[in-house]
């Protein structure tokens, strides 16, 4: 729970900063509408995610190894579906 606070009032201050920086440079209020704030940020999130790791010098993950390393991470005490499904559906004097 605290982490999700966090992340919401992280996510609230760079909003307003980004805000406020946007309307200095435009001089005009109309553009960056406070309504509109949330979605327009929503909508640059990963864009600005990007490029504040860029400016502290985080590399991006890599994606593909991480994916190929998930992909073969299978629970070993997890059934799989179609075994499961067969064994249930079995007369219960076969199984």
């Amino acid at each position: 729970m605290e982490t999700l606070l966090y992340a919401a009032l992280l996510s609230l201050l760079v909003n307003c900063n980004l805000s406020a920086l946007v309307t200095k440079r435009t001089d005009d209020e109309i553009v960056f509408p406070p309504e509109r704030r949330a979605a327009i940020f929503r909508s640059h999130a990963q864009l600005t995610l990007s490029e504040l790791g860029e400016y502290l010098g985080y590399s991006p993950p890599p994606l593909l190894e991480r994916l190929i390393e998930d992909a073969q991470k299978i629970h070993q005490q997890r059934p799989i579906l179609q075994e499961t499904l067969s064994t249930a559906t079995q007369p219960r004097g076969e199984a």
